[in-house]
């Protein structure tokens, strides 16, 4: 039960920063501050390229993971960049994600798209 305290946070921006001082500040500071108790990082689009090209993204996701984060990203978008193998080795769980995200907007659960 997320009583909630879940936040979901649709990450399809590409730009590097607007992902380190937005999506990755707000989403560590969550977790460490305990504003919510998950937050999930739902990669979706341009970010799945930015990903696989910066090896700087890529350590700043471990540590995110480290730290509770969690990341989810569009099987449809990773198959069509050739980026499943890279984003499952970084600990990303790779799913469709088109019902799912229309289940938290109907649910009118927490989401913020950037």
């Amino acid at each position: 039960m997320n009583n909630g305290k879940r936040l979901y946070i649709l990450w399809s921006n590409q730009d590097p920063l607007t992902a380190e001082k937005m999506v990755f500040m707000y989403a560590l500071n969550s977790k460490l501050r305990k504003w919510w108790n998950e937050v999930i990082i739902i990669v979706w689009g341009g970010p799945t390229k930015l990903i696989t090209e910066s090896k700087q993204i890529q350590d700043k996701i471990k540590d995110l993971i480290k730290e509770g984060v969690e990341f989810s990203a569009c099987k449809a978008c990773a198959e069509q960049l050739g980026a499943v193998d890279v984003l499952e080795k970084l600990g990303i769980e790779v799913k469709y994600w088109g019902q799912p995200l229309t289940d938290i907007i109907q649910n009118g659960e927490k989401l913020i798209t950037i």
